[in-house]
């Protein structure tokens, strides 16, 4: 009974799903594999970076470093929440409406 092919044992083909025997990665695949990930991951943050030099005003065309991009961004972010406010304070105080969901800031 053991060695009938629909046995109630689990075969190495059951814990797989599709029934093709896959092999083992090395452990230099391992690490390869590794490597490859860690480098998507490291050009995904460049293009990160890139993409906020190109949007905050000021950063055009310098040379990239993360800390003053990060420090920009903020200061701009700032700035621009700043003018919000600035612009809500005016229309409050010339009776313009502005509806709940122009005064919350999305999440």
């Amino acid at each position: 009974m053991g060695s009938e092919p629909n046995s109630l044992s689990p075969s190495c083909e059951d814990t797989m799903g599709d029934g093709e025997d896959k092999p083992r990665l090395t452990e230099e695949e391992k690490k390869q594999n590794h490597i490859a990930s860690e480098k998507k991951r490291r050009q995904a943050i460049r293009n990160g970076f890139d993409r906020l030099t190109e949007l905050i005003p000021g950063l055009e065309g310098q040379a990239r470093s993360e800390g003053v991009v990060l420090r920009k961004t903020v200061e701009y972010i700032k700035s621009e929440l700043e003018e919000r406010n600035r612009l809500l304070k005016e229309c409050d105080q010339r009776g313009i409406e502005v509806g709940d969901k122009h005064r919350i800031l999305p999440s």
